[in-house]
């Protein structure tokens, strides 16, 4: 996160707090140091940002203080808690945080609307702690066209090691699936995540590759980029063209 997206964050949090946040409560949620949070707390007070408080207090933001509202009517307002909602269901933990900050903006815009409710029940959480990998990892890695080591255990528990290119992450309702071209294999493959056991991030990279695979990937399975309708339950399970791409 840049430091310019951290501030306005900060403003977010402290907005949406019934009571003095602590300086160790956001660096928590935003993933940096104590020390950064009050650094950006001076920098957001040295700009005339109405921040009231103290290390060891909690910091606060006076209540005049407002930022433009969103222009979304009531049903985009809607539609935006449904789909981050929904975010519940892909297991990114990471994601999930930022659809918590998302919907604390909405909040700010209106009253809640608690009547719009989404099942949990989806993908497994990707817990490091667990000895998850990490979703936003893998995320990461797409974005940066950085080649990945990754452990795999297929159905049969069968364990094996590749070094693959990531091109896409698909969020199926029960899974979700890294598209990656596979050295070993010589070609496109799909990888469960709740079956990696291990995934390093490596020096070399596949700059420039990224588009031509992705494109070869969907011209396989007969998706199109803005056609959303194959993204519905019927691609829960895997068809038979992923089936011959997926690992191994």
């Amino acid at each position: 996160m840049s430091r310019s997206n951290r501030l306005f964050e900060i403003i977010q949090l402290l907005r949406s707090a019934a009571r003095p946040v602590r300086a160790q409560d956001l660096a928590e949620t935003l993933e940096v140091s104590t020390r950064t949070i009050y650094r950006d707390i001076a920098a957001l007070q040295a700009t005339g940002t109405p921040i009231d408080g103290e290390a060891g207090i909690g910091y606060l933001i006076r209540q005049s203080y407002d930022l433009p509202p969103l222009n979304f009517d009531r049903e985009e307002l809607e539609a935006l808690r449904v789909g981050l909602l929904m975010l519940n269901r892909t297991g990114d933990s990471t994601l999930l945080r930022a659809a918590d900050r998302i919907c604390a903006k909405i909040d700010a815009l209106q009253n809640g609307a608690d009547w719009l409710q989404v099942s949990p029940w989806g993908a497994p959480l990707d817990d490091p702690n667990k000895g998850c990998v990490s979703k936003a990892s893998l995320r990461a890695a797409i974005r940066d066209e950085c080649k990945l080591r990754l452990t795999y255990r297929d159905a049969q528990d069968v364990e094996t090691v590749r070094t693959v290119r990531p091109v896409a992450l698909v969020y199926h309702l029960e899974c979700v699936m890294l598209v990656a071209w596979c050295e070993l294999r010589g070609g496109l493959r799909h990888f469960r995540t709740d079956r990696l056991w291990g995934c390093d991030s490596l020096e070399e990279r596949f700059a420039g590759q990224s588009e031509t695979l992705r494109r070869l990937w969907l011209e396989e399975i007969g998706w199109e980029l803005t056609d959303m309708d194959h993204f519905g339950p019927g691609k829960v399970t895997e068809s038979s063209a992923d089936q011959r791409r997926s690992a191994p």
